[in-house]
């Protein structure tokens, strides 16, 4: 599922606080196309944008607020298009009736429970949604608790909103609503992506859900099966893994000019090649 250049890519296309990639080598500036939200698919926005600067196309990538704010920002007309790693809700939809939201899906990914290599080699290679659920509630607070080494548990969640913990609630609880956090000193709310990774790996008790791509060639991290089931792309692409998701871009309307050309871009083969080479699945391997 991996590449061996994934660790470099991320490091160099993610750095997106606010990446300009400008197809002119000066200016840029209010005419640029803006697009913004999932750090998940960031890194194959920032590459497809870099590529396409030959062909004169002015393209900014940012990760502001992950995919509820990219969502957000394309709602209020502040971007052209959002990226994001969940499907449109309800919630969505409703809270900008006048948005006539359209998803493209571009390939697919796997949300991981991603763990520090001292406890997967302690035995902690497989959890159950109740133990997951444990974990994340603040009940189980020591990994002995599960089969791992005598060491304290502490959790990295992500904020409300990212794709990541949508995917990770809807397969601990369904449709139904996640508790409060725990009010607990080993619990802590965390962002993006490399922010979630980079927090793992400086505490040896760690969990966090996390893009398992993330994880690739990061030799102190693992991810662990969830119910038996190991998050390879088959069990991805077949749904069989329990917590596979879409990438999408989204739009206000169909995608014209250069929004549409962004975004065909990343549906050719050159495109779909960026899919790969970030760790995730293209559209042919998930049968779309």
């Amino acid at each position: 599922m991996f590449t061996k250049n994934h660790r470099r890519a991320c490091l160099a296309a993610t750095a997106l606080a606010a990446l300009t990639l400008a197809g002119c080598a000066e200016g840029g500036g209010s005419d640029a196309l803006q697009v913004s939200g999932s750090t998940t698919v960031a890194p194959v926005a920032a590459d497809a944008a870099q590529d396409l600067k030959a062909k004169g196309l002015d393209i900014t990538v940012a990760t502001q607020g992950g995919s509820a704010g990219g969502i957000s920002q394309l709602a209020s007309g502040q971007i052209n298009i959002a990226m994001s790693s969940k499907p449109l809700g309800k919630e969505d939809k409703a809270a900008s009736p006048g948005t006539k939201f359209h998803s493209t899906q571009i390939g697919a990914d796997a949300v991981g429970v991603i763990v520090t290599k001292r406890v997967a080699d302690a035995g902690v290679k497989n959890l159950t949604a109740e133990q997951v659920r444990g974990l994340f509630e603040g009940k189980i607070t020591n990994w002995s608790e599960v089969g791992g080494p005598n060491l304290k548990v502490f959790v990295y969640d992500k904020e409300p909103g990212r794709g990541t913990r949508e995917v990770l609630d809807k397969y601990l609880y369904g449709d139904g609503k996640a508790p409060a956090p725990p009010k607990s000193g080993n619990f802590a709310v965390v962002g993006g992506n490399l922010e979630t990774r980079n927090k793992l790996e400086s505490t040896p008790g760690a969990v966090a859900p996390l893009s398992t791509s993330f994880v690739e060639g990061r030799k102190g991290l693992a991810a662990v099966n969830l119910d038996g089931i190991e998050p390879s792309p088959k069990n991805i692409a077949s749904g069989k893994y329990p917590m596979a998701r879409p990438l999408f871009f989204i739009t206000d309307g169909e995608p014209d000019g250069a929004s549409k050309k962004f975004i065909d871009y990343t549906l050719t083969a050159k495109g779909q090649a960026l899919m790969t080479k970030h760790g995730y699945l293209t559209l042919k391997e998930i049968g779309k």
